[in-house]
């Protein structure tokens, strides 16, 4: 009876623990899982297309990354409750806190732009007109938006997370061998080092941490109100996020490895279509991904755009401000969505070559907002006890160094097409 007594104890406690942990969890699992929007399942989509199983090995390097550069922003939030933006301003002064505004609004806009293409060109498989699809887009983002509390839209934005899955359950009905896949783990130089090799790892890193992830996740945390206390399940959150977006990263690229290696793949829309013909089922599987990565990546990267700008000019700029409390937040919030949309209106517009090129462009401008986040985490004034350990900056420092000498590589290698031949 005592035995029973104890595990009944134990499990109570786990339960308590798992709720705890599921009412804390949020900015981390959603930026994460965010992450892997449109421009990133086109990527995972063509890298499994042009190399099958060969860089999963690279795949799974990006989940520590991913998190140690987040798990950053979740310490930062907490102990200062300001926004990346606001925390810029006044450790750096006006001129670099308007070198990263600017270039998290230029980036933030472009990339808001692959989302609607991968959201339109998703739907499109099925017969829906792309005006269509940036209306209905639009209204339900804006209600979602409108709802008037944190919590409720966080909670929305969970939902269409767990549909991100899908590519999980699309991989195992395309059978693919497993000791193939487990070769994949295996690091490998596939066609050895030139411009395409280059192209393709800068826009996996690109996909998997961006500059407006650092500066969403800050604002949520600051947004939902978490306190020191609750850092540790913070981490916690952003772990399994990290987790959550590398296990679908490589999923993706088992589907489009196993049925379409071989083929040069533009695009997620393109890899559906083509498994249309080939897999009904995981075709539209696919497509329903590539909507639902297009809207989760829409919803979180226009809210990160207008946190920082409220946070920056001082308008009120949180979710469970009304309208007539904040109506600048608001105004701006809208502004990115519709300017973003109209896009894909212009008629011959490369909007595959915007796709791909995003995330090489975020990459590029990566290291700048990794620098000034590092900086501020080992600030004593600002993070007492919380600033980063000998080996978080070891970590951090060698991901901006690997960063920086990837996009020089890439350069020369772009100037000079024959230099790594």
């Amino acid at each position: 009876m005592n035995f029973l007594s104890q595990l009944y104890f134990k499990f109570r406690r786990m339960s308590k623990a798992v709720q705890l942990f599921l009412l804390l969890a949020g900015p981390g699992l959603i930026v994460m899982i965010a992450d892997n929007d449109a421009g990133g399942i086109t990527t995972y989509a063509a890298t499994g297309a042009k190399y099958g199983y060969d860089l999963i090995w690279f795949l799974v390097l990006l989940l520590p990354v991913a998190y140690f550069v987040q798990e950053m922003t979740v310490r930062l939030g907490a102990i200062t409750k300001h926004g990346h933006a606001e925390a810029i301003f006044s450790a750096f002064g006006p001129f670099w806190g308007w070198f990263s505004l600017i270039d998290l609004s230029v980036v933030n806009w472009l990339t808001l732009v692959t989302e609607f293409i991968g959201m339109t060109a998703a739907l499109s498989i099925f017969h829906i007109p792309p005006i269509l699809t940036l209306v209905v887009v639009i209204i339900i983002m804006s209600i979602i938006f409108l709802v008037g509390r944190y919590w409720t839209w966080e909670k929305i934005t969970m939902a269409f997370c767990a549909l991100n899955l899908v590519y999980i359950p699309a991989a195992f009905l395309v059978h693919p061998q497993v000791s193939d896949i487990l070769n994949g783990f295996i690091p490998s130089l596939p066609g050895g080092f030139n411009n395409q090799l280059f192209f393709f790892l800068m826009a996996n890193i690109g996909t998997t941490i961006a500059p407006w992830m650092i500066f969403f996740q800050q604002s949520a945390v600051v947004d939902k109100g978490t306190k020191k206390s609750e850092i540790i399940w913070g981490k916690a959150d952003t772990f399994f996020g990290a987790l959550f977006t590398v296990v679908v990263a490589i999923f993706i690229v088992i589907v489009t490895g196993t049925v379409l290696k071989g083929m040069d793949i533009e695009s997620a829309a393109q890899a559906a279509q083509v498994l249309m013909t080939i897999h009904p089922a995981v075709g539209t599987l696919l497509a329903i991904g590539l909507f639902d990565a297009g809207f989760l990546g829409a919803i979180c990267i226009s809210l990160a755009s207008s946190w920082a700008f409220g946070e920056v000019f001082g308008w009120a700029h949180s979710l469970n401000n009304r309208i007539r409390e904040a109506p600048w937040f608001y105004i701006f919030y809208f502004l990115m969505i519709i300017t973003a949309g109209m896009v894909l209106l212009i008629p011959g517009a490369p909007l595959v070559i915007i796709t791909l090129f995003v995330q090489v462009i975020a990459v590029t401008l990566l290291p700048a907002t990794l620098v000034f986040l590092i900086i501020l985490l080992n600030n004593k004034e600002i993070m007492g006890e919380y600033t980063n350990t000998p080996l978080q900056n070891f970590v951090s420092y060698t991901i901006v160094t690997v960063i920086i000498l990837l996009s020089t590589l890439y350069s020369l290698s772009a100037i000079f097409p024959n230099f790594f031949k």
